[in-house]
Formats: C-alpha cells, structure tokens, sequence
C-alpha cells in the first residue's frame, strides 16, 4: 500500500488495458458461444472475488456502456465509498472525496490467479506511514502491532455494519480516532469522552494535561500540596474507581471540622488563608494596633493561639521584655552585660536573624574589633552551634584563632609566638620588624646585608607548602648563604675564631661592606711578604684567573710562585743561568725598585772598583749587546779587565772612545 500513486498508476494502467482488451473480446463472442468463455476470460479471479466467476457476471463489476468499460468497484464496496465521501481514512487521502471505481484498479488488481493478493503492501505493512490514515501513532501507540488494534474485539457493533469482509480480524476498517473506541472509560463518564485534554499517548500516569486551576476549585496555598487522593477517593465497584465529579467544595467544613465549634459567627476565611492555618489574618472589625501591644515584624504573623492559649482572649498576657515570652537563647551569657539578658539589644521584631549588634557595638566588649577583624563575619569567631553557640570568649589570644604560620620559630622567649611583637590587625603583611629589632637578634646586619630585602634571606614557600618561611638560623655564617669561590683554599683561616667566641668565617679577610674590601688579611703573614713596590701590584697579576677569566673565583692562591722569574722576564738574557741564586733577583735588585741594582762589583766580581773606577757609569765598560730572542740584551761577559782595554796605550790614562 506503500507504492507511490505514479508507480501504482503505471502497473494498474497495464492491468486496465489487459482487462479491457479482454473484455471487448469477450463482448464479441459472448453471444455466439458460451463455451468459448474459458478462452476469453483475462484470467481467473482472486479468492475474494470467485462469487462473482462466470461470464454472466462480468457486468457485476464492469460496466459495458456506450462510453466505455466502466469498473463498478465503488458498487459493492460501499463501506470505502463513504470514506470517500467523508473525507476519512487512507483511501480519501490518496485519491481525494470524489474518487471513483477507476482509481480502485490502480491499486487492486483481479484476474490474476486466486491466490494473487488484492492487497499488496510496499515496502511492508509494518513500515507504512500510518499518518496517512488519519489517524497518527504516537508515544506509546508507536510501538504496538497491527493486530493489537485491528482485532475484531476492537470494532465496535455499530461499525461493524456495511463491511463487506466477512472476518473481522482481516480488515482495517471498523475503528475510530476516539480513546475509548479502544480503551476503557477510567472515569465512568465522570469527565467526558475527551481523554486527550489531561492524558498524552506517552502515558496514562501522570495525566500531565491537566491542570487544577481550570477546574472549577482551583487549588491555592497549602492545598496545593494535599495528595489527590485526600479529596478524590475511590469507589467500590467490580471495578473500583476514582471519582472526580460531585465533590463538595461550598465551604471549609465540606472538608474540614470547626475546631471552634461554632465560636465564631464568621467564615473561616474571615480569619484563615489555604496558605496556612496558623498565619490568622486580623479578625474583621479588629485592630491589634490598636491594643497595648501592636503586633509588629515578626509577631504579625504568629497565630492568636501561640499567645492566646486555648482561645482564651480575656487573660492578660505580660509582654514588657522578651522574655516574658522568648526562653533566653543564648543561655545566660549576657545577663553580667550592660542591658542585662534582653533581647532587644541584638535583636528586632523583624527577625531574630541578623542581630544588629555590629562592629560599633562590639567596641564596648572587652575585645574591639579593629583592623581586618571588622570584616570577619560573626561565625568565624562565634562557631554556630544552635543554642549551644558561644559568644562569651575569654582565649583573645592571636593564636587562639589563627595558626602558626611559623611553626614555633617564636614559640620561646623573648616573643613566646605573641604576634602583635611583629604584626597588627591591619594587615597581615608587611611586619613591623624594624631595622633596629634586627640588630638585637643574633645576626645584626651590617655593611651590605643592610640592604638586602628580608624576603632574599627569608625567603618566600609556596603556598601550599608545609616547610614554612625561615626566620630562626642555627648556621649564621657566611657560608649559610653565600658560596665559598675559594674552594675552602682558606679553611684554617676561616675555623679561626673571634674575639666574642664566633668563627671568622669569610670574615676573616673580608668584610660586609663589599666582597673586595679585605680589611682581615694580612699577606705578611703568608710565604710571601708584600714588601717594596709589590705593594702597589693587583692581586690578579700574582694569582693570575685560570682560562682567561677576569675574576678570583677560581684562583689557587697556592699556586702563586714567590720566585722572582715567576711572575718576572729575566732581562740578562740567560747569562746568570749558571749562578746558583739565579732565580733570585734580589742578590742583584731589591724590591723598592729595579734600579740601581744592589750589585757590589767589589765582592763578586774579579774587577775591584777603586778610585775613580767607582764613578764611572756601568755603560762605560759594560757595553756589549748581543740580539737574544728578538731583543737586544746588554752583556755582562766578557768585560775586558786590562787598562788598556780600556784606556789605550798613549799614557794618557784617558778612556778611549768605542
């Protein structure tokens, strides 16, 4: 049934064509001889249709007009004809109210065996749409089968008349759109016949359409939360059900007992909302304003009967303090308090919560709340625990609500962990821990450690860390924090100990003014004195930096040669090579200056220097250069020793000129 109208319109053109073919020819020999009717006929007819076999019966189905063969299908069909005409079902959907036998045959075809199928379904019954019928399945319908609601038990008796199908489980017709053409009436007729307007096809419970408040009681204030079945019981029947309709609802007491027993004259809502039956409106005619206590803030919603015990309106009732009413909350804790125990002081009418004891108020207490306590809410300190709740607190300490942050770093004297030595209530950070305090401690701070900030030898911990910031050093010396760059070169020194009983430590040749200030070392008292003009040479040009580096930090002091040729270039040439003091200058120079030498040419050399000799200059007899190296150096030797090497043979005694 599924086949498109074109589809089916093309495969019933051809069965049309056949037919009519068949019947013109049948039409010329049915006069002339009625057994020729087995060789005429366009075939035998479905199982539905063999009543109607026979030549005589053509006309039954065919009409054989002068304007052609007409098919008579709507004739006996009568049952779709006036679906057709209802405009109802499947059939008018696909060929419209005014459909004729003509479209019947696109889609049924006879006169093709007995077991060809009128009825043929594309692609499958299952899978047609069912919208096309009318009547669309949806929710819990879209599940169910075919014969779970095309049943014989489903059609009702007056549907049943005009079928043309004999068994009733076989046909499709027959049912209506309506709830109950299938379902049983729940309600008795209480509510119509109109499931839809509270029930969806998802499911019967809950009846999600239907709302209260379009009945004729729409329920308001606490009636909305009574359960249905409250005012909606259930009737005993062979069936039993829930009745909905013939309730009363005139008046209060349909529902409910007076429990004033007909006290008072008026209706309930006189004094009573459905919001609540304790929250009692002000009686008509009456003003408690006008009373010696007008009900205010809170109080105007409390029930007469919460003050007005057992209705009884003519005993006074004693009102003057809070607690002629209120029990005390707080369990005595502020009747020693100025004002005594009455609530009033913390608290109003309008509610018991929040009190209006504040910061101001506060300041009376014996703790004053200032700084970053006149932001810390009320149960930070005053831990709730109902009545049980303590606000007299006596431990004021810092530490009786904040944590050592320090970890007894402070816990002994002089601070014994009192925060207030350090920090104030205005904030946290920076500590007040001045410059001055620092020189008290056991590391005063001197020269440069003057300024560094406190956070470089303090330093910060992550937040979540465990370790905290450390304050207390067991370890003071230099090397706590500093690196050694002589690479303990200096231990004997640095173990050496001061005069207040400490160990020098770097201090013992430097101070804390800056690193290259060495006030504490004496190069007198190593192997190599410092004397004459080695005074004024940079230390570097001694303990010379290892790979060109420009600093002492990786110099083996040492190292540093105390021999003459090592730090100077021999000038001679190598000509005091053989001397046994030849590394020696000092047999020659000294210190204070290169020249004059301290030679004494009287004593190591063969040429005693006498008379005149003396005042000669060194170039006037020494005065032999040799080109040693790419220099030119003075020589020493040979030095002629004979007068007349020197003054010639003429007798003048003269020096003769070279």
């Amino acid at each position: 049934m599924h086949r498109s109208l074109s589809e089916a319109s093309n495969l019933a053109h051809r069965f049309v064509v056949r037919t009519l073919t068949a019947v013109l020819f049948f039409l010329t020999l049915i006069f002339c001889a009625v057994p020729a009717y087995a060789q005429i006929s366009p075939g035998p007819l479905a199982k539905a249709h063999q009543s109607l076999s026979g030549v005589l019966s053509c006309t039954k189905c065919h009409d054989m007009g002068a304007g052609g063969v007409k098919f008579k299908c709507l004739d006996c069909h009568t049952e779709i004809r006036d679906r057709l005409a209802q405009n109802r079902g499947m059939h008018a959907v696909w060929v419209g109210t005014k459909g004729t036998s003509k479209e019947c045959v696109q889609c049924h075809s006879d006169h093709n065996g007995a077991d060809f199928p009128l009825v043929r379904w594309q692609p499958s019954r299952e899978a047609m749409d069912h919208r096309q019928t009318g009547f669309p399945l949806t929710g819990a319908h879209a599940a169910l089968h075919c014969e779970q609601c095309h049943n014989a038990r489903e059609i009702l008796p007056a549907a049943r008349t005009g079928i043309q199908v004999k068994d009733l489980n076989r046909t499709y017709l027959g049912l209506t759109g309506s709830c109950i053409g299938c379902h049983q009436d729940e309600h008795r007729g209480q509510v119509g016949t109109n499931c839809a307007q509270c029930h969806t096809t998802n499911a019967w419970k809950p009846a999600s359409q239907f709302n209260h408040a379009t009945a004729k009681y729409p329920l308001t204030g606490a009636h909305a939360t009574v359960a249905c079945a409250k005012c909606h019981t259930t009737v005993a029947d062979a069936k039993p059900y829930i009745k909905y309709t013939g309730i009363s609802f005139a008046s209060c007491t349909d529902c409910h007992t007076d429990p004033h027993k007909g006290s008072f004259k008026g209706t309930c809502q006189s004094c009573h909302t459905t919001s609540s039956w304790r929250r009692v409106a002000q009686l008509e005619g009456f003003d408690h304003a006008k009373t010696a206590y007008p009900l205010l803030g809170k109080h105007s919603t409390v029930a007469c009967s919460d003050c007005h015990n057992k209705g009884d309106f003519k005993t006074p009732i004693a009102f003057a303090k809070c607690m002629d009413c209120h029990t005390d909350y707080h369990g005595g804790q502020f009747v020693v308090r100025a004002g005594g125990a009455d609530c009033a002081v913390c608290h109003t009418v309008n509610g018991f919560k929040p009190s209006t004891f504040g910061v101001k108020e506060h300041a009376a207490s014996l703790y004053p709340l200032e700084g970053r306590h006149a932001e810390v809410k009320c149960d930070a300190c005053h831990i709730p625990k109902g009545k049980n709740t303590e606000f007299h607190i006596t431990q004021t300490q810092c530490s009786s609500c904040h944590q050592d942050i320090h970890k007894g770093q402070f816990a002994a004297a002089p601070y014994q962990n009192r925060c207030q030595e350090c920090h104030s209530v205005a904030e946290f950070r920076p500590a007040h821990f001045t410059l001055a305090r620092h020189q008290r401690t056991g590391f005063p701070l001197t020269g440069a450690h003057l300024a560094v900030p406190c956070a470089q030898c303090h330093q910060e911990q992550p937040r979540d860390s465990v370790v905290p910031v450390k304050f207390k050093f067991e370890d003071r010396s230099c090397t706590a924090c500093h690196n050694d760059p002589h690479s303990d070169q200096f231990r004997v020194q640095m173990a050496a100990k001061r005069a207040d009983g400490r160990v020098a430590g770097c201090e013992a040749c430097h101070t804390t003014v800056q690193w290259k200030e060495l006030r504490g070392f004496d190069h007198a008292k190593t192997k190599f004195p410092l004397l004459g003009a080695h005074r004024a040479v940079a230390c570097a040009d001694c303990h010379r930096p290892p790979a060109l580096e420009r600093t002492l930090e990786h110099v083996n002091f040492n190292n540093a040669p105390v021999q003459c040729s090592g730090c100077h270039n021999d000038p001679h040439g190598g000509q005091f090579t053989a001397r046994k003091e030849v590394t020696d200058c000092s047999s020659c120079h000294n210190v204070n200056r290169w020249k004059p030498a301290a030679f004494d040419h009287d004593t190591r050399t063969a040429f005693s220097l006498q008379g005149a000799h003396r005042n000669v200059a060194c170039a006037g007899c020494h005065n032999l250069t040799r080109v040693v190296a790419g220099k030119s150096v003075l020589f020493y030797r040979p030095t002629p020793t004979k007068c007349a090497n020197c003054h010639g043979n003429d007798g003048s005694m003269q020096p003769t000129k070279k």
